[in-house]
């Protein structure tokens, strides 16, 4: 045996809420357009994205810290209006 596994691997990311590492399809996607917080969930949007639980403490930890705009690289404050709306759906359909 050469000790290899045979699973497949899984692209992980960092959420920018809780700073925890996650499998890439179990976070949501965050693209910045003209100043505002995208959900992006197909992850075709172009341009520089972040990822966060699709969980309200996440995002409002986010929020709170101000990491949107650090780790999108976006000068000044990113309007995330759109994105509550659509975290407030994800956890509504989450039972």
């Amino acid at each position: 045996m050469s000790g290899r596994t045979h699973t497949r691997a899984r692209p992980e990311r960092t959420c920018v809420g809780c700073r925890e590492r996650a499998a890439k399809s179990d976070l949501l996607r965050i693209v910045a357009v003209e100043g505002a917080c995208v959900p992006d969930h197909r992850g075709t949007l172009p341009g520089r994205g972040a990822y966060v639980h699709p969980a309200v403490v996440c995002l409002d930890q986010a929020v709170r810290r101000r990491a949107f705009s650090r780790a999108l690289r976006f000068p000044g404050v990113l309007d995330t209006a759109e994105l509550r709306t659509a975290v407030d759906k994800a956890a509504e359909a989450t039972p």
